[in-house]
């Protein structure tokens, strides 16, 4: 069998980590191999090819804990995603809103606008374009209103429209990433733009993300559409804080009476379709739209109109449900990674079970183009061509749901998802019981 299960294995002391969630084997050498590896489908998974026993313990190298993380995020104890496959139902004002709710909670908070086309923040903070600057080659934020925000719309100004294809667009979401100077918060929200594509695969994979909200409205054709965004970031690992229901209701001024403007309760019914908790609604109200306009967000104003108390009551439920998250163990996602003087690769679950990868065995089950069709996944990779003394030269966790491995044959290009490699560990666990019942 190419790999086994075991109890918890007793850390060389020598162990070591690059503390950016890369792990290196005593003689990595980066002279071979590609330059650039293409992003594989999370979802692809195939059956073990190359399976042989082994009973031998294999001693740690290097090892590294926890997600990954750029080190302009080091500080930042919860990453925030706020999200929806539609636009046009308020995920910018939402995630104002929360923001500045969250700092009248007490807690320090910053806002990363990732709609590079179309960013909002600045109108919703009212800030000025070009109200930022560089200092030792890094970004640093703009705060108003007490909460720090980085965004394209404070670079090419509010008229300024980005025409660029997506590799452009894509080097800024990185910069964001890695080179603003975001300080210690207690939370980075991410203000994404619609859909489910590269900017949200990019985050995904170069931030570890807490969690994420995902906002809806009341109409059909938006709850469909949320429903795809959320069914992304569980394929992606990412723990679901919940659904966020907003323009809800118009509540009137005068008599406090909510009317329902669309629909009612679609958000409540989304979320117990999906198994998720709901966050509360966000009313219809003239004084959040104003507030955009305005560029003074709702708390900034009052916290005693019934949009300010929509606003704290679901900063709350946010806030409750990230203690939730914390107090529970996510058992997809292994809490160490080692890479073994030996050459296995060894991942720690959180039920304190060790499973140890042979280089050959994750070679030959990598699920990238250029080893699987990808359009009929058919393995077009001959195990015979992989050589037998193969190594493990380094890896990378890639977000909260999967590594990349980098191969002496010069192979980097395959992610291997948690959950594959769980699969794997199962089916491989199998093999070996009908071996010892033979």
């Amino acid at each position: 069998m190419a790999f086994w299960n075991r109890k918890k294995t007793a850390q060389s002391p020598t162990s070591h980590s690059t503390g950016s969630g890369h792990v290196h084997s005593a003689s990595c050498s980066h002279g071979a191999g590609h330059s650039d590896g293409h992003t594989a489908d999370p979802e692809h998974s195939h059956a073990p090819a190359g399976a042989t026993a082994t009973a031998r313990a294999p001693t740690p190298q290097a090892k590294t804990t926890g997600p990954s993380t750029p080190q302009s995020l080091s500080a930042v104890k919860n990453i925030i995603a706020i999200a929806s496959g539609k636009g046009g139902v308020g995920k910018s004002t939402v995630t104002a809103n929360l923001a500045v709710a969250l700092r009248f909670s007490g807690a320090t908070v910053g806002i990363m606008d990732a709609d590079i086309y179309g960013p909002s923040q600045p109108g919703m903070f009212g800030a000025n374009a070009n109200e930022n600057h560089a200092t030792e080659g890094q970004l640093v934020p703009t705060e108003k209103h007490g909460v720090k925000f980085m965004s394209m719309g404070l670079l090419m100004g509010h008229d300024g429209p980005v025409v660029w294809r997506a590799p452009m667009a894509m080097k800024v979401i990185q910069q964001f990433i890695s080179g603003v100077q975001w300080g210690s918060l207690d939370y980075l929200l991410l203000d994404l733009p619609p859909g489910t594509g590269d900017v949200q695969l990019t985050i995904a994979q170069q931030a570890a993300l807490s969690g994420a909200v995902i906002v809806t409205t009341p109409q059909e054709v938006a709850l469909g559409i949320a429903k795809k965004g959320l069914k992304m970031f569980e394929q992606l690992n990412v723990p679901i804080l919940g659904i966020v229901e907003n323009m809800s209701g118009f509540t009137c001024k005068h008599c406090g009476v909510e009317t329902a403007i669309f629909k009612e309760g679609g958000g409540a019914r989304l979320a117990k379709e999906l198994g998720v908790p709901f966050l509360g609604s966000l009313p219809l109200d003239p004084e959040i739209m104003m507030s955009g306009d305005e560029g003074i967000p709702v708390l900034a104003k009052t916290s005693e109109s019934p949009a300010a108390q929509a606003i704290l009551a679901f900063s709350n439920a946010v806030q409750a449900q990230m203690k939730i998250l914390k107090q529970t163990q996510n058992g997809t996602e292994p809490e160490e990674i080692t890479l073994a003087a030996s050459g296995e690769v060894l991942l720690r679950w959180p039920n304190d079970e060790t499973s140890v990868y042979r280089a050959h065995q994750l070679r030959v089950n990598c699920g990238c183009a250029m080893c699987v069709d990808e359009n009929t996944g058919k393995r077009i990779l001959d195990p015979n061509r992989v050589p037998l003394d193969i190594q493990v030269k380094s890896v990378d966790r890639v977000g909260r749901y999967a590594v990349t491995v980098k191969f002496s044959d010069g192979h980097n290009t395959g992610i291997y998802p948690f959950k594959n490699l769980q699969q794997l560990a199962s089916q491989s666990r199998k093999v070996q019981q009908e071996a010892f019942d033979v």
